[in-house]
């Protein structure tokens, strides 16, 4: 990342959050097995594990938390009515037939506008919502999707989704549908590794924040300050609400599988003015952009992957772990040949102090 000396947090703009990899560095597919990818520990120094290390690398009664969203096959291809080929990336579900997505076509659609995705399938534009379109469906989204939709791999990967991606851009325990991202975190881990953690003591709980195609917009702003973050629904139990709480009460480290884990816990945690903040259950929508000089009140340890240059995503993993340390591993990776972004390696961020 650009620059060699962390400037004034207030300062930062988006070209320190910038690198140059080299194009074979960023992984196509996945690797034959989930937990063999590599693993970099970070923290007051670096070091070079594998990602089934983690049994050794956590501690007995740590609480894990994990995002149980589950991908929806969200993209679709088809035409519009007057013949032009249309890509639709569905953002989110309202209701059973209207959708939230981002539509690719020579042309920028107009209410009214149907799409024909197959005989059966259609949709019509009802209205825009900054980068999304409202579509209005000719049956069922989820069911349609389910159907005729296709894996919704990410832009820098560069081949059609197949089976294979179909079962590897899914996480083990993925349970609850809507999202349209996988939280990549989370694909290194097996019912193996699952149950040897368990064996150990490490706790486990579940949230649910459901990806949505805004985590693939780019950052449009020079000053990361102006920069405004996609929307996210996000849902903790009350189960899950007082693990966390009981074990921060306990001095126990909450680590995050993935940062949409920790965006939903930090967003869910309530600064009530005291010295311990606490994790409130409940159903709400988070645009919380988390960016160096931010207050981390639940999570001490993060794990996840390596992220694209001048993303909200980079922005966030260098406030948690320090821009430097983040600047320094990033450096450390590319040098050691790690492989980079959804079917990549992994990180483990001990958060600044």
């Amino acid at each position: 990342m650009a620059g060699t000396a962390m400037r004034c947090e207030s300062r930062l703009t988006l070209a320190d959050f910038d690198f140059d990899l080299p194009r074979d560095l960023i992984a196509q597919h996945p690797l034959e097995h989930r937990a063999a990818s590599r693993l970099l520990r970070v923290g007051s120094e670096l070091a070079d594990r594998s990602f089934s290390d983690l049994e050794h690398l956590l501690r007995s009664r740590d609480l894990l938390v994990f995002n149980d969203t589950k991908v929806i096959n969200a993209r679709l291809r088809g035409r519009k009515a007057s013949g032009g080929k249309v890509e639709v990336l569905i953002e989110r579900v309202v209701e059973p037939t209207v959708a939230w997505a981002l539509v690719r076509t020579s042309h920028v659609p107009t209410p009214g506008t149907r799409f024909v995705f197959n005989e059966k399938l259609s949709a019509v534009v009802e209205t825009r919502r900054d980068d999304f379109f409202v579509l209005r469906f000719n049956c069922d989204v989820l069911d349609a999707l389910a159907t005729y939709g296709s894996v919704p791999l990410p832009p820098y990967i560069e081949h059609a989704a197949d089976a294979v991606d179909a079962c590897r851009y899914q996480t083990v325990y993925a349970a609850r549908p809507g999202a349209v991202a996988a939280p990549t975190a989370g694909l290194h881990f097996t019912e193996e590794l699952l149950n040897r953690l368990r064996q150990r003591g490490v706790e486990f709980a579940h949230l649910t924040l459901h990806v949505g195609a805004g985590t693939f917009q780019p950052v449009r702003t020079e000053r990361i300050d102006a920069h405004r973050m996609h929307s996210e629904h996000y849902e903790i139990s009350d189960t899950t609400a007082q693990a966390i709480n009981d074990a921060r009460s306990a001095g126990r480290r909450v680590v995050a599988v993935g940062t949409t884990t920790l965006r939903a816990l930090e967003s869910a945690a309530c600064n009530d003015g005291s010295s311990e903040s606490q994790v409130k259950p409940g159903a709400h929508e988070t645009n919380l952009f988390i960016k160096p000089g931010f207050r981390f009140r639940v999570v001490d340890v993060l794990i996840t992957n390596f992220h694209v240059p001048k993303s909200t995503l980079l922005i966030l993993v260098s406030a948690f772990a320090g821009v430097e340390r983040i600047r320094t591993a990033y450096a450390h990776a590319i040098k050691q040949r790690y492989r980079f972004f959804s079917y990549g390696d992994s990180m483990l961020l001990e958060r600044a102090s």
